[in-house]
Parts: C-alpha cells; sequence; structure tokens
C-alpha cells in the first residue's frame, strides 16, 4: 500500500463519528441531563460539512500561474554554459568547410582517391 497525504475531511468526520459513539457509551452508562447538546451538535455537523464543501471546491481549482520574471537582457544566453572562447571555437569549427577540414585531417584519403584525366 502506497503512503499519500492525510484527508482531512475524512479525517473530521472519523473523529467526529468516534465521539458521537463515544458519546452513546457515556450516555448508557451516566445520565446527565443536557437538552441544548443536540443543537450543538447539529450545529457542528453543519459548520464541518460547509468547511468540507468548501476545501473540496477549493481542491478541484487548477494552482495559480506562478508570475514570470523578467530576466536581464544584458548578456546573451550561452548554451550549456560554456565559457564564450569554447562557444566561439565551436561556432567557427561548424562554419568551416566540412569537405575541406576532412582532406586536411585525411590526407591519405585523397591519394588513394583515383585521379580524373
Amino acid at each position: 500500500m502506497k503512503p499519500h497525504r492525510t484527508d482531512g475531511v475524512s479525517l473530521s468526520f472519523g473523529l467526529i463519528f468516534l465521539i458521537v459513539a463515544l458519546w452513546w457509551a457515556v450516555s448508557r452508562v451516566v445520565n446527565i441531563h443536557l437538552p441544548a447538546v443536540g443543537w450543538l451538535v447539529a450545529g457542528a455537523l453543519i459548520v464541518f460539512g460547509v468547511i468540507g464543501l468548501l476545501g473540496a471546491i477549493r481542491s478541484g481549482r487548477p494552482p495559480a500561474p506562478a508570475p514570470v520574471v523578467a530576466q536581464p537582457a544584458a548578456e546573451p544566453e550561452i548554451p550549456g554554459d560554456l565559457p564564450p572562447e569554447m562557444h566561439a571555437s565551436i561556432v567557427r569549427e561548424l562554419l568551416e568547410e566540412p569537405g575541406e577540414r576532412f582532406r586536411q585531417e585525411h590526407p591519405e584519403v585523397e591519394a588513394d582517391k583515383p585521379q580524373k584525366d
């Protein structure tokens, strides 16, 4: 069984049920005359019901979007947190002619290639 967060509404009604059951058990043993207690219990149940409804309505709404914080545009963002020199080196390498670079790095391949007449 996976642990989950505590459900306040279920806990509240469970505690109310437990209190009512204990009240009933104590009233069977001890005779206490309290006529206004019924109105108090009814009022408490109504208050708990309203709190439960408000909690259910509030939890159904999507959370408010976080405010967007503007970042200063003083310096351009370099991807991957590279130092500017390394970033410039990579850009230069990408802009070079790939065929020329390959011929410089692998001159033996050029020698094996048959020459055209």
